[in-house]
C-alpha cells in the first residue's frame, strides 16, 4: 500500500470508489476524494429529506448518490468504504468482495497512511475519557496531537499536514476494529465488559475485535491493559511488544498502581508516585482508572508535573457524570453516555449518597443482573423508560435486600416524564442523574442527543 495520503489518492483515480454512509465520520470523507478527483458513489440507507441540503452539497461536488432502503444492492466498485455500524459480512458486501471489490474502512487506510506516532484507546467503558485526558496531556507538555477515530472526527483529510513528530490519538469502537489489520504504536485497552450484542453475533466475537488493537503491534508496541478486569487481564501473553499493566487492586511487578492514596509508576527505571488521588478532580474510581490508563500510556512522553496540573482542572467530557446545575440544593448529572450496565454501575458509585436515578432505552440485548444489586445498594428512587424498562426493573426486584418501600420504581412512557418525575421526587442534598445502562436508538440519534434533551430539561427548572 502507498506511504502517503496523496499515493494513496492517486492510486484511486480512475476507480469507481464506493462510501457506505454520508454521516459525520464519512463526509469529510467524501468531500477529500471528490476533491482529488475521484469517482464516488455514497450510499445511505436514509432519504433524501434526511440530509437538510447535505444530499444537494455533495451532488454539487460531483457525487452520485444511493439512497433509501436498496442502498446496498447491487455493489461493484472497484473499492467500497464501508462505516464503522455495518457488519462486514452482510450478504452485499459479501457478494461486492467475491466480484473484486476492495472492501476498506476511514480508519483502516488512515493506519496505511499515517506518518507520525499513533496511540489508540478501546474497551467497553472509560475509552473516551481515557482518550481525551491523553490527549491533553501531551497538549499541554508541548506536543502536536492530532484527536479523533470514534470521537471528535475523521482524521483521514488531516494525513497529508501530519508530521513525524506530531502524535494521533485515537479512540477506536468495535466496529472501527473488527477489519483493522493495523494496530497502533501505543495501545490501550480500558476494561471489557458485555456490550454492542445487538450488532455483534456474541462476546466471543466482541472480544475478539477488540483484541484487534494490539494483534497487529510489533516488537517495539505497547499494550496497557487494565489488570483487574477478568477479560483484558488474559491478553498480556497474547502481545508481541511490551506490556504495562494497570491496577487498583494489586501492584504489578511493572505497571501503575495505588499507594498511599496515589497513582504509582514503577519500570525498569524505578518506583515513583506520580499523582495523589485527593488531586484528581473527575469524581469515582473508574476515573482513577482512566488516569492510571493514560499515565501507563505516557510514562516518558508527559513530565509528572504536567499531569498532576492537569488533573487538579479537568472537569471531564460532556455527558459523562456532567454536574448540569444545582437548584435548591439538588445536584443533577448528565451520564447519558452510560450506555452499558457496567458504565451505570461506575456512575453510581462515583456517589457517597444514594441518588435518584433514570434509566433505560434501547435494548442491544445485554442481560442487566449485574446492574440489580448495585441498583438496591446505590440508588433511592428509580425512573425507568425505554424498551429496556421492563427487564431493568426485573432485574432489581429479584436483587437481594430489594425492598419495594425502600426504592420506590416507576415507569414511565416518555423520556421526559421520567426525567421530571425525578426532579419533582427530589429533595435538598439529593442527586439526581441521568445514567441510562441503554443504548439511545429508541429515541434519539446517539446519547449526545439524548443528553441535550435532559440538560434542557433541568436549565428549564424553575
Amino acid at each position: 500500500m502507498s506511504s502517503t495520503i496523496q499515493d494513496y489518492l492517486a492510486s484511486l483515480r480512475g476507480k469507481r470508489v464506493a462510501v457506505i454512509g454520508i454521516g459525520v465520520s464519512n463526509t469529510p470523507l467524501i468531500k477529500m476524494l471528490l476533491r482529488s478527483g475521484i469517482e464516488v458513489t455514497a450510499c445511505d440507507k436514509r432519504q433524501r429529506d434526511d440530509f437538510a441540503g447535505q444530499a444537494e452539497e455533495l451532488e454539487s461536488l460531483g457525487a452520485e448518490l444511493r439512497l433509501g432502503s436498496d442502498y446496498l444492492e447491487g455493489l461493484d466498485h472497484d473499492v467500497i468504504f464501508r462505516t464503522p455500524g455495518l457488519r462486514p459480512d452482510v450478504p452485499e458486501l459479501i457478494a461486492a468482495k467475491e466480484r473484486g471489490s476492495v472492501i476498506t474502512s476511514e480508519m483502516e487506510v488512515f493506519f496505511q497512511v499515517c506518518p507520525c506516532k499513533t496511540i489508540a484507546v478501546t474497551g467497553s467503558d472509560g475509552k473516551t475519557t481515557t482518550t481525551t485526558i491523553i490527549a491533553e496531556l501531551l497538549k499541554a507538555a508541548g506536543k502536536s496531537v492530532y484527536v479523533g477515530g470514534n470521537i471528535g472526527r475523521p482524521l483521514l483529510p488531516d494525513v497529508d499536514g501530519m508530521e513525524p513528530g506530531d502524535i494521533a490519538v485515537l479512540e477506536l469502537s468495535s466496529f472501527q476494529l473488527m477489519t483493522m489489520e493495523q494496530s497502533p504504536d501505543i495501545a490501550v485497552i480500558t476494561n471489557l465488559a458485555p456490550n454492542h450484542l445487538d450488532v455483534h453475533k456474541s462476546m466471543e466475537e466482541y472480544i475478539a475485535a477488540k483484541k484487534n488493537i494490539f494483534t497487529h503491534q510489533g516488537p517495539g508496541g505497547l499494550l496497557v491493559l487494565n489488570a483487574d478486569n477478568g477479560i483484558t487481564s488474559g491478553f498480556a501473553p497474547e502481545a508481541r511488544g511490551r506490556v504495562t499493566l494497570f491496577s487498583r487492586r494489586t501492584e504489578p511487578e511493572k505497571g501503575v498502581f495505588v499507594k498511599d492514596g496515589a497513582i504509582w509508576v514503577r519500570n525498569d527505571m524505578h518506583e515513583r508516585p506520580v499523582l495523589c488521588l485527593e488531586n484528581i478532580l473527575l469524581p469515582g474510581e473508574h476515573n482513577v482508572e482512566n488516569y492510571m490508563a493514560a499515565i501507563a500510556a505516557l510514562d516518558g512522553l508527559v513530565p509528572d508535573q504536567v499531569v498532576r496540573d492537569f488533573a487538579a482542572k479537568f472537569a471531564g467530557v460532556e455527558h459523562r457524570i456532567e454536574l448540569v446545575r444545582t437548584l435548591r440544593g439538588v445536584r443533577y448529572y448528565n451520564d447519558s453516555i452510560a450506555s452499558s450496565p457496567s458504565r451505570t454501575i461506575a456512575g453510581l458509585r462515583s456517589f457517597k449518597e444514594k441518588v435518584l436515578l433514570i434509566a433505560g432505552g434501547y435494548d442491544k440485548h445485554i442481560p442487566f443482573d449485574v446492574l440489580g444489586p448495585e441498583v438496591v445498594e446505590h440508588v433511592k428512587a428509580l425512573f425507568l423508560t425505554g424498551d429496556t424498562a421492563p427487564k431493568i426493573r426485573a432485574a432489581v426486584e429479584a436483587s437481594p435486600g430489594y425492598r419495594p418501600d425502600a426504592l420506590p420504581i416507576q415507569e414511565y412512557s416518555s423520556f421526559d416524564g421520567a426525567v421530571l418525575a425525578a426532579c419533582q421526587a427530589a429533595q435538598s442534598g439529593d442527586v439526581v442523574i441521568l445514567s441510562p445502562a441503554c443504548a439511545s436508538f429508541d429515541r434519539f440519534k446517539n446519547f449526545m442527543e439524548r443528553g441535550a434533551a435532559f440538560k434542557k430539561i433541568i436549565y428549564g427548572l424553575e
